[in-house]
């Protein structure tokens, strides 16, 4: 998270699956979900009550990160977060509030290169 951005709730490392929750935020502030996972595995994060989910494959020599932002109605709302993992992995997560993304404005229609 950066200085602009604010923790709503972290789950320390992990080890296989596991469910924690976190705090509401202000109306229009996006969501935003970092994840950090070793091991040699696939996981499964599901975010409620906004419905977003998304898998993640983890590779088994190095730690990686990732990190998504929500913008969708209803994620200025508390709500948990579960993983599905394998014992194989190791994960730790951040959710955090922040700006949503700039809008990027259409690209004309009907050019050619």
């Amino acid at each position: 998270m950066d200085d602009t951005e604010t923790v709503a709730g972290r789950q320390g490392e992990t080890r296989g699956g596991g469910a924690f929750e976190f705090s509401e935020g202000k109306k229009g502030d996006a969501l935003i979900v970092a994840v950090r996972c070793q091991g040699k595995g696939e996981i499964k994060v599901s975010v409620k009550p906004v419905n977003v989910g998304f898998p993640l494959e983890c590779a088994a020599g190095e730690a990686s990160t990732t990190y998504n932002q929500v913008g969708v109605a209803g994620v200025e709302k508390k709500g948990t977060v579960s993983v599905l993992a394998p014992s194989t992995v190791r994960w730790s997560m951040t959710i955090g509030r922040g700006e949503p993304p700039e809008a990027q404005p259409p690209g004309p229609s009907g050019e050619t290169e």
